[in-house]
């Protein structure tokens, strides 16, 4: 059975669609961009979207009942692959790399740069994470 999430601290969904869908203990996230909840703007900058777009994830995350822990894989949409680098310092701090005992704690992921974004974002991230 499925069950459709809606985060209240996220935006809302700027198209037909929902914040995420959890079939059984697996959650699939719809898109986040960088949007800021209670004005529906983005803010200035890819490592601000950036942060805007992990939290309103984190935010769909959590409505599931889930955090960044439960991430198993993510797809980063980037208006720009020269921002790679800048993305990849903030992505670090919600998904950081590895335990103490040495094991790797980031999810799986793909990143690729795209011709553009709804909203004329810089970043998109989606997710898939299992309970």
């Amino acid at each position: 059975m499925n069950k459709t999430i809606v985060a209240e601290n996220a935006p809302a969904a700027v198209g037909p669609y929902c914040h995420g869908k959890l079939a059984g203990n697996t959650l699939y996230t719809s898109g986040q961009l960088g949007l800021i909840p209670s004005t529906g703007e983005l803010p200035e900058g890819v490592e601000a979207q950036a942060a805007q777009a992990l939290d309103n994830l984190q935010a769909v995350l959590a409505a599931a009942g889930m955090t960044c822990a439960d991430v198993v894989k993510t797809t980063v949409f980037l208006a720009d692959m020269g921002d790679f680098a800048a993305i990849n310092a903030i992505y670090a701090k919600y998904f950081p790399g590895e335990s103490p005992e040495g094991n790797s704690l980031a999810p799986a992921r793909s990143c690729v740069q795209v011709a553009a974004l709804p909203k004329g974002a810089l970043f998109e991230i989606e997710a898939v994470a299992v309970k």
